[in-house]
């Protein structure tokens, strides 16, 4: 202990500095394509905060008793994306949350008027990225094509205006592990929280 501080005094006001400023801002909704890292950002962010951590297809999985590939199969896309609109209702009621969204959550405007309720971070990874983290996930319906480069690619297209019109942040992913994209990420937090 040469700097005359012991290790416990530093983690509390470490602590303490992360709770105050989860204390000043709202639910943190993350959006963004699939493969960007909003799960495993989320959780990470969540920690940090001391926050509930939410996914949302989780959370409609749960409620619906299946998994997402069985409501695409059952329902089509539109049965899912009324879920979905459901789903957001609900949780972006609750406070002090930190929730992933689906990657097509953006699509519908009531679910970019409901994001609204909190603060929206973008996470926006490139195409590669996309396919490079999605190759192997048979859970993704959308992938399950002869081209999945072509699919990310279109969706991409139509998306990222949506998802840069709710973002209050926006952090490129694809670059960084999770954890420096976490400490980077609450650097900015703490910005917005000041602003």
């Amino acid at each position: 202990m040469t700097d005359g501080q012991s290790p416990i005094i530093e983690d509390v006001i470490i602590e303490k500095s992360i709770t105050s400023l989860a204390k000043k801002l709202p639910s943190v909704y993350l959006v963004g394509p699939m493969g960007a890292g909003k799960t495993t950002v989320g959780k990470l962010l969540a920690k940090h905060l001391g926050r509930e951590f939410v996914d949302c297809d989780w959370y409609i999985s749960e409620q619906t008793g299946a998994d997402i590939p069985w409501i695409f199969a059952k329902e089509g896309e539109a049965g899912f994306r009324d879920r979905e609109t459901r789903a957001l209702e609900e949780l972006t009621e609750r406070d002090g949350i930190v929730m992933a969204t689906g990657g097509g959550a953006v699509g519908r405007e009531q679910n970019r008027a409901l994001l609204g309720r909190g603060l929206v971070i973008y996470l926006d990874a490139s195409v590669d990225t996309q396919l490079a983290r999605t190759k192997k996930d048979k859970n993704r319906p959308l992938l399950q094509s002869d081209n999945p480069r072509a699919v990310l690619e279109s969706l991409y297209q139509v998306r990222n205006p949506l998802y840069r019109e709710v973002a209050d942040i926006i952090v490129p992913t694809g670059r960084a592990y999770p954890k420096q994209m976490v400490a980077e990420l609450l650097e900015q937090l703490k910005q917005y929280a000041d602003e």
